[in-house]
């Protein structure tokens, strides 16, 4: 996949407007009943970078990022300030945040992942972009060290563990993460007239898979 493992400055992306996006499909029947169904397993998150920019300096360096991407042709790693952790904003990562499933005795790779949750209901949401230096994986109670115990992948957000937990134990993990992106759209209009009487550029920003 075309994708570039570079960040958006995070600078530029603080408060830009943005969050997950879902695709339903509504069909209202004869007696006013309807039937919802979905075709998208995750959801897909959008963005807008124009918002984040507060001054010609970030104007050029977005047009820089930009045109080192080749607009839409490349990806790129994204810092979504709303929801960047797995745990709550305000608190620090912890090995217990996040649980990634149990041990067999057999398997080593456990993808890294989100779940949230309300009223009885969850979505589960793989993680595949985490931040270096920012993983911390346990096992049970037990903290584990990355280099001897673990591996990670920062390209897929997979753990491989050295050697594969006990059946019945449980694999947790904590980090922080980003959102692969790309540019939505293949050109970026700027006016510093219009900049400077708080016009922002409009550039859109969505989500890969990978």
């Amino acid at each position: 996949m075309n994708f570039h493992d570079v960040r958006f400055p995070p600078s530029l992306s603080f408060g830009s407007l943005g969050g997950p996006q879902r695709r339903t499909d509504v069909v209202t029947l004869a007696n006013g009943y309807e039937e919802r169904n979905t075709p998208w397993a995750h959801s897909r998150r959008v963005y807008d970078a124009g918002l984040g920019m507060r001054s010609i300096d970030d104007v050029q360096a977005l047009t820089g990022f930009f045109e080192a991407r080749m607009g839409q042709m490349y990806g790129f790693r994204w810092k979504d300030w709303a929801d960047f952790k797995s745990c709550a904003s305000s608190v620090g990562v912890t090995f217990e945040d996040q649980s990634l499933g149990f041990g067999d005795g057999v398997r080593t790779d456990y993808q890294l992942v989100k779940t949230y949750s309300s009223g009885g209901h969850s979505y589960v949401r793989p993680i595949t972009k985490p931040v270096a230096g920012t993983v911390c994986v346990g096992i049970e109670q037990d903290a584990l060290q990355e280099g001897s115990d673990y591996e990670v992948d920062l390209s897929t957000g997979i753990i491989r563990f050295a050697h594969a937990p006990d059946p019945e134990m449980q694999v947790s993990a904590g980090f922080e993460f980003d959102v692969p992106v790309r540019f939505d759209t293949d050109r970026i209009l700027v006016s510093v007239a219009s900049f400077q009487a708080g016009q922002v550029p409009d550039v859109p920003v969505i989500e890969v898979r990978v």
